[in-house]
C-alpha cells in the first residue's frame, strides 16, 4: 500500500534583493541545505512593475550546479560565454547546467503591461560532475507536453514523467521531476514520488490541503501565512512545503483551486561549500574558482 507522505516543514518566501536590484521573493536558499537537497535556491521573481525586475542580472559566473528558468509571463532575454543567447519566453525553460564554469546575463522584461512571472531553481550538481563540460537546453513552450487528468486537473511536465508522458528536459544528474499543477476547486491530485527522493512544492496561485494535513502545528513551520487564510490547514500564494518521505503526495485543491510546482530529486548527501553562484564540495575549491575568476581562467577549453 503507498504511503502518503506527511508533511515536514513549511515556508513561506522571504522579500530578497538580487543581481543589480531585482525584488524577488526567495522560497529557500543559502540556509539548510540538507532540508532541501539536491535542491540549493528558489527564487521567485513574479513583478508587477518594471522597477522591480528591470536591471536584472548582469554578467555573473557559475559553477558546479544547474539552474532552471521557468517563465509564466513576460520575458527574459539571455547569453553566455558558450555563444548561447536568445529570449526565455512565456512557458518556455531555460535548464542550464554550469558545470565547470559559465558566465551569463538574464535581463527580465515585462508583458505589454509592465509584468514579470518566473521562477529560478537551482540543483546541486554530485561531486564527480562538477567540473564537467557546460551545457545548456532551452525548451519553448510548445514543446513542453500537458497532461489532462480526469477532474479537469491540467499537469504540465518539464521534466520526469507523468502517466506515461516525459517531459522535454533530459540527461539530469539527479533524476529530477518538474511539473507545473494546475488544480481545479475540490479536486484531488495524487503523485507518486521514489520514496527516498526529496520532494518539494511552491504554490504560486489559490490555495490548498497538502496530504491530508489538516493541523498546522504537526510540522515544522516557519512565517507561515496560516492565518491569512480561511483555515490554517490551507496553504496558500508562496508557501513552501518541503515533503517527509513517501510513496505520493496527494493535493485538495480549496474554493479558489490551487495552481503549485512541483519538484523531486534524487538526495546527493555530499558536503557543500557554497558562496553566491559557485557551489563546491570544499571551501579549498570555493577558494580555487574565485582565484581561477580573478586570474582568468575561470572558463574551461
Amino acid at each position: 500500500m503507498a504511503t502518503t507522505r506527511k508533511i515536514k516543514k513549511v515556508m513561506v518566501s522571504k522579500p530578497t534583493l538580487e543581481g543589480a536590484g531585482v525584488q524577488l521573493r526567495r522560497g529557500f536558499g543559502f540556509s539548510d541545505t540538507k532540508l532541501t537537497d539536491p535542491f540549493l535556491l528558489l527564487d521567485d521573481f513574479r513583478g508587477d512593475s518594471p522597477e522591480q525586475y528591470i536591471k536584472g542580472f548582469p554578467w555573473h559566473p557559475h559553477r558546479g550546479i544547474e539552474t532552471i528558468t521557468y517563465m509564466l509571463g513576460g520575458r527574459v532575454e539571455h547569453g553566455d560565454s558558450l555563444g548561447n543567447k536568445g529570449v526565455i519566453r512565456k512557458g518556455d525553460v531555460q535548464w542550464m547546467n554550469s558545470g565547470s564554469g559559465i558566465i551569463h546575463q538574464e535581463m527580465p522584461k515585462g508583458d505589454p503591461d509592465g509584468k514579470m512571472e518566473g521562477f529560478q531553481l537551482w540543483a546541486n550538481l554530485p561531486r564527480a560532475e562538477k567540473m564537467s563540460k557546460p551545457n545548456y537546453q532551452g525548451i519553448t513552450d510548445a514543446e513542453i507536453p500537458v497532461v489532462n487528468l480526469p477532474n479537469s486537473i491540467e499537469v504540465r511536465v518539464v521534466c520526469g514523467e507523468l502517466d506515461g508522458v516525459k517531459g522535454p528536459v533530459t540527461d539530469v544528474h539527479v533524476s529530477p521531476v518538474y511539473l507545473d499543477v494546475h488544480i481545479p476547486a475540490n479536486e484531488i491530485f495524487t503523485h507518486a514520488t521514489p520514496s527516498d527522493h526529496t520532494a518539494i512544492a511552491y504554490v504560486y496561485a489559490g490555495s490548498g490541503v497538502f496530504c491530508s494535513e489538516e493541523d498546522p502545528y504537526s510540522y515544522e513551520r516557519e512565517g507561515a501565512n496560516y492565518f491569512d487564510l480561511k483555515r490554517p490547514s490551507e496553504l496558500g500564494n508562496h508557501s513552501v512545503i518541503v515533503f517527509q518521505p513517501g510513496d505520493q503526495i496527494q493535493v485538495r485543491a480549496c474554493e479558489n483551486g490551487v495552481r503549485f510546482l512541483f519538484f523531486s530529486g534524487k538526495p546527493l548527501r555530499e558536503p557543500v561549500a557554497w558562496y553566491g553562484p559557485i557551489v563546491m564540495n570544499t571551501v579549498d575549491e570555493l577558494r580555487g574558482a574565485f582565484d581561477e575568476l580573478n586570474k582568468g581562467t575561470f572558463i574551461k577549453d
